[in-house]
């Protein structure tokens, strides 16, 4: 199962700011996604069914993840499949598992070296951030780690902004 090291952050600064920082770090534009996740109740971990339209494709995929709820890098192990028919997988796995929720963003996709940079624009929820430490198989924990909280400070990312939990988690609080 892949791995990465991952970091969420509530966004401070002005949000064409932060992207404009992620495209000097990644020398280039950045690609643009229009997400719409769906979360189904899991026993184990999170379950959710991903719809992404960008400009060159749509796609679906089945996404299943297990990482701690906790502040700052967190180590997230995921798998993930394609989905050729999002609206049949859907209704299985809303009848078989049941639905918690549903999350829609728009997110801005930077890559630098073995992490992507995301700028996301949550409906409901506002302006964030995360990282994605892509894990190569001999790279401890502690390197991902290490390169997160050098790219957070490049990206002017303060500690006293990460979150805690999937943005799914923050729109269930609010409810």
């Amino acid at each position: 199962m892949p791995k990465n090291v991952e970091i969420k952050a509530a966004l401070k600064m002005d949000f064409d700011s932060f992207k404009s920082i992620a495209k000097k770090l990644s020398e280039n534009e950045g690609e643009k996604l229009v997400q719409h996740d769906i979360f189904y109740k899991s026993p184990m971990g999170r379950l959710k069914l991903r719809s992404i339209k960008s400009e060159v494709a749509d796609e679906a995929q089945l996404i299943y993840y297990k990482r701690p709820d906790q502040e700052g890098p967190k180590l997230s192990d995921f798998s993930i499949t394609p989905v050729v028919d999002l609206s049949s997988m859907d209704t299985v796995l809303s009848q078989s598992m049941g639905k918690i929720g549903e999350v829609k963003k728009v997110r801005y996709v930077f890559i630098v070296d073995q992490t992507r940079i995301h700028a996301d624009q949550v409906e409901g929820l506002g302006n964030y951030m995360e990282l994605e430490v892509m894990m190569k198989p001999d790279q401890s924990i502690e390197e991902g780690e290490a390169i997160a909280h050098t790219l957070m400070k490049s990206l002017c990312v303060d500690e006293s902004d990460l979150i805690t939990g999937a943005y799914m988690d923050m729109i269930l609080k609010k409810c």
